[in-house]
């Protein structure tokens, strides 16, 4: 019974995707929902990734150095893992599942709270596609989602670089060895192709739990859960199928 629930809420997802592409909202209201989007869920999000990045990539710059511990082993691997670990898995994968708690339970809670007070039937009732008028923008502006993802990936090898050689661990020129030695440019175009996948989900799984969300204002907060619950389980399983594709 669970099996075929869970399959019919599938396939209303993959639905929800059609009907997003139907009948557009006028350009002209358009744009103006879009640069809002984009103000709401990209630049509102740049403190929190850029404070999360920067500490992070000092703490495994930090962690690593630690276990270090044979001198025969050179210093410039800090920089090197520092770098694999921002680029490959922190940045797109991990901060992305932050977003899912942030930006997800904003497009959940924003979405289902006009369910609850009948906007949506509102917009329905003027002929206006609900689906378009109110995922469309957010699918959009998260399209710029690589851009903050570049962010966190320069600020957390920044932040490595600050922590390896102020916490005493290593000098700059070894750290600057580490960054550059065995680089492979497909790593950078593997991390950016598996964010945009992200920012995808990002913007639509949340986008479905508030929409066909059912109830009044306690289930608003139960539908933020379990979309955070959701797009944090995709991305993870998403992440496993893309790596096993482009990596191996």
């Amino acid at each position: 019974m669970m099996l075929i629930r869970y399959l019919s809420q599938i396939g209303k997802y993959f639905l929800m995707w059609k009907e997003i592409f139907n009948k557009p909202t006028k350009w002209s209201v358009m744009k103006g929902l879009i640069f809002k989007e984009i103000d709401d869920l990209i630049i509102g999000s740049l403190g929190i990734v850029a404070f999360i990045s920067f500490f992070v990539g000092g703490v495994v710059a930090i962690q690593t150095a630690l276990n270090l511990t044979n001198p025969l082993i050179p210093k410039y691997l800090i920089g090197y893992a520092t770098r694999q670990s921002i680029i490959l898995e922190f940045a797109p994968t991990f901060i992305s599942i932050i977003m899912a708690g942030k930006v997800g339970s904003f497009i959940t809670s924003s979405i289902g709270t006009m369910r609850v007070t009948e906007q949506i039937d509102a917009l329905e009732v003027m002929g206006v596609n609900s689906l378009n008028y109110l995922v469309f923008p957010k699918l959009i502006a998260l399209l710029l989602y690589p851009f903050v993802i570049g962010i966190s990936m320069f600020l957390g090898i920044f932040g490595g670089f600050i922590a390896s050689v102020y916490g005493g661990f290593g000098n700059s020129s070894d750290f600057i060895d580490g960054l550059q030695i065995d680089f492979i440019p497909f790593h950078i175009t593997y991390a950016f192709i598996k964010t945009l996948i992200f920012a995808l989900l990002l913007a639509t799984i949340p986008s479905f739990h508030g929409y066909f969300m059912k109830g009044g204002a306690l289930e608003v907060g139960k539908a933020s859960t379990v979309s955070f619950v959701w797009t944090s389980v995709t991305i993870i399983l998403m992440n496993y199928i893309l790596t096993q594709l482009l990596l191996t």
